[in-house]
């Protein structure tokens, strides 16, 4: 018998659809948080990137300045370089077609029709040898197709000529046009102006926030191209367009930025003088290398510096350098294997000796010495009568208290001594200055005896007279990395050289030797402060900078950080206006520029100070060897610059004096002309190597200064022979013709002026 069947419960468990409920809530919720995310909290994050997908921003170059001499020769310009390219999505669609058009282009630029894989392409920069078109082509294909691919940079115009001629049978090759810089004056003046390359690593963050594009803007690497870099580069222009996923443009999204051209440019060089001075260095270099080494190849004269200045308002006629580079050599881009050269020459051809080198200024540093003496009364008068024979003993000391003996007495020798043992005799201090004598400034730099009591001038009186003239500190003018030179002192030699101040270093130190070192631009500087009086002024190479429609602009320089600015007014919230100042780049306003800014455009005079009306002599209280500064300082009288400047014209009258056969025998000039000759013996590098700092087996180098009119000054002259010799033989006849062809040039202006 069967039991009967349990009949199945039919009720309903509710807290299962209690869940069900639950699960349907929570995934509500989510999916509306998830969109009230996307649509409202984070929709304009959505929208941003939606733009940003079909957005692009094209950056459009500004053209860069150009640079002039004074007199309106162009020494840089902009000219255009020619590259062909292949938009991938203008193509043909027929394979057959493309082939071809790789084929033609191939045979017309040597750029292979296949080289490689497309991976590989990758690794190269545009334009660089390796991948062929096709693979070039299609890795353009696979990034941006309606983005131009450069297939052959830097082509002939002849040959973009032609490209452009077959565009019908060439759909998708064209050609693009860019800008590059061309320097006509070559290497005469390309220390000056330097030369461009890509945007420093260092840098391009900083650049591209600015609006600069990385591997295709050019930035200054030297000369003026790099110091006015901002006042030449200009401002980028902008682009937004519409883009579709392919690349290619459908409309503008704003109004085009119009790129602003960079400021011309014009500078204080003469380039007639400029090619003047280079060929008056280079005879010089030549004649004395093959007077000692005929044609073997051979140099002694290595490298060598010649400049001129305009001594009442501070231009810069002529800067030469030499050895010197190609930039143009640098245009396009810098040739790893041209650079290479340039960086492992000895002779540094990339250093702008005038202002980048640091060198011994020899007896051309005595006018410092010279008119300390006179001003501080170590001698009575410069008729007083000093004992000149051509070498006395010295006592050489390190300490105060330290007895003279047979072991510190040195003999210290005049630069006569090998050809006339007994000097110079019994001369005034006009003369010492004429001749150049050594132990004469010997004697009253560092003292002698009863004859010169006291320790003569000493080297913290020296240092103040030096620093007067320009010594020991960068100029300022508008250059890139200017040296210091040094004016040693005691304090200086216990750091650097672990040692006393010695009474010996005094002595040479005076004569503008031992640890002295100075740019040639410095050397100059004491030229022009002493052709004008006791007036130094700012050394400039700038002239004016003007706009694209030839305005001048009034812009200033900074030399601590080489910025440069504009003035610029602003208003603030009370409508009251600000004068300020706007720093050219980077748009910084300031209500004050850097100290020591200067006016560069439109050209001033700039007086740097008046050693005979600014206090800029440092007083000191010495006692047993010790120098303390009292805080105190004072001028230089003016009859003490006259009586020092009549023994540099004394320097070209005299027979005896050291620039008479440079100026009145071999190049004799109708026009009065003062200097001071150096030749300055040294121990570098390569007179080590050479076996040479040995006691009277020291190399020298040539130094000669000078100016005229004596008795009023347009031109002052400094040129440095590196390993020249005496100054005298082979500087002074570089100034003497460059100051010739100054004159002449100058005649030849004025009568064509006159002729007009």
């Amino acid at each position: 018998m069967t039991s009967p069947a349990v009949p199945r419960s039919s009720r309903f468990e509710t807290w299962r659809l209690f869940v069900i409920y639950a699960v349907i809530f929570i995934v509500l919720v989510v999916l509306l948080g998830k969109l009230l995310s996307l649509q409202v909290f984070g929709g304009r994050n959505w929208i941003d990137a939606a733009v940003a997908n079909y957005t692009k921003e094209i950056s459009i170059p500004a053209a860069r300045g150009i640079i002039y001499d004074r007199n309106g020769y162009v020494l840089v310009r902009n000219i255009a370089s020619y590259n062909i390219t292949i938009t991938p999505a203008n193509l043909p669609n027929d394979n057959a077609d493309i082939q071809r058009i790789y084929r033609d282009i191939s045979t017309l630029t040597g750029i292979p029709v296949n080289s490689g894989t497309v991976e590989q392409a990758k690794l190269y920069a545009p334009c660089v040898g390796g991948p062929g078109i096709s693979q070039l082509v299609d890795l353009g294909d696979s990034l941006a197709p309606y983005s131009p691919v450069e297939i052959k940079c830097d082509v002939s115009q002849d040959v973009a000529r032609l490209v452009q001629e077959h565009e019908s049978d060439w759909p998708g090759v064209s050609v693009e046009v860019n800008p590059i810089r061309d320097y006509p004056t070559g290497s005469l003046t390309a220390d000056v102006i330097g030369y461009l390359g890509p945007i420093p690593a260092i840098l391009e963050p900083q650049l591209t926030a600015r609006g600069f594009v990385a591997n295709r803007d050019k930035y200054g690497y030297a000369g003026i191209e790099l110091s006015l870099q901002d006042v030449l580069a200009g401002q980028n222009g902008k682009r937004v367009v519409q883009v579709d996923v392919a690349g290619q443009e459908i409309r503008n999204l704003q109004p085009p930025v119009a790129a602003q051209p960079g400021y011309n440019v014009t500078l204080t060089i003469d380039t007639r003088l400029q090619q003047a001075a280079e060929a008056s260095l280079l005879r010089e270099i030549n004649y004395w290398n093959t007077y000692f080494y005929g044609n073997t190849g051979q140099i002694r004269i290595s490298s060598g510096v010649v400049m001129a200045m305009n001594p009442k308002t501070g231009e810069i006629l002529a800067m030469v350098s030499y050895p010197t580079y190609q930039n143009n050599r640098m245009a396009r881009f810098i040739p790893y294997t041209y650079y290479q050269q340039l960086s492992q020459d000895p002779r540094h051809p990339l250093l702008n000796n005038t202002i980048q080198s640091e060198y011994p200024p020899g007896s051309t540093f005595k006018l410092a010495a010279a008119n300390g003496v006179l001003n501080e009364g170590v001698i009575s008068s410069p008729n007083q009568i000093i004992n000149a024979p051509g070498q006395i003993e010295l006592c050489n000391v390190y300490t105060p208290n330290e007895p003279c003996g047979p072991n510190n007495m040195h003999p210290f020798v005049d630069w006569i001594y090998d050809t006339d043992p007994a000097g110079f005799g019994q001369i005034d201090f006009y003369h010492c200055i004429a001749y150049s004598s050594d132990v004469c400034f010997y004697k009253v730099g560092g003292g002698f005896g009863t004859e010169i009591p006291n320790g003569g001038l000493g080297i913290f009186r020296l240092g103040e007279y030096a620093r007067a003239l320009g010594y020991g500190v960068p100029s300022g003018i508008e250059l890139p990395g200017e040296a210091s030179g040094l004016i040693p002192d005691p304090k200086w030699k216990r750091i650097t050289q672990g040692e006393n101040w010695s009474t010996g270093d005094t002595y040479i130190a005076t004569v503008g030797q031992g640890y002295v070192l100075a740019t040639p631009l410095q050397v100059l500087m004491s030229g022009e402060t002493m052709a004008n009086s006791g007036k130094l002024m700012q050394p400039t190479i700038v002239r004016q900078v003007t706009d694209s429609s030839g305005n001048v602009q009034t812009v200033w320089y900074s030399p601590s950080d080489s910025t440069q600015w504009m003035p610029h007014q602003s208003v603030d919230a009370q409508g009251n206006v600000h004068q300020d100042w706007i720093e050219l780049g980077s748009g910084k306003i300031a209500n004050q520029m850097p100290a020591g800014s200067y006016q560069i455009s439109p050209f001033v005079p700039n007086v740097k100070w008046d050693i005979t009306k600014d206090p800029r002599i440092g007083t000191f209280t010495c006692e047993a060897g010790n120098c303390i500064p009292t805080g105190q300082y004072k001028t230089v009288a003016p009859n003490v610059v006259k009586e020092v400047q009549a023994g540099m014209r004394m320097a070209v009258t005299d027979p005896r004096g050291t620039l008479h056969a440079a100026f009145v025998t071999d190049y004799p000039l109708p026009i009065a002309v003062a200097g001071k000759t150096g030749t300055a013996e040294y121990c570098d590098d390569v007179a080590l190597a050479a076996n040479r700092c040995q006691y009277g087996q020291w190399p020298s180098h040539g130094w000669t200064l000078a100016y005229a009119p004596y008795e009023n000054p347009e031109i002052v002259v400094a040129a440095f022979m590196y390993n020249g010799g005496e100054g005298a033989i082979v500087a002074a006849p570089v100034v003497a013709r460059v100051m010739q062809a100054y004159f002449e040039l100058k005649s030849i202006d004025q009568a064509n002026a006159g002729g007009g």
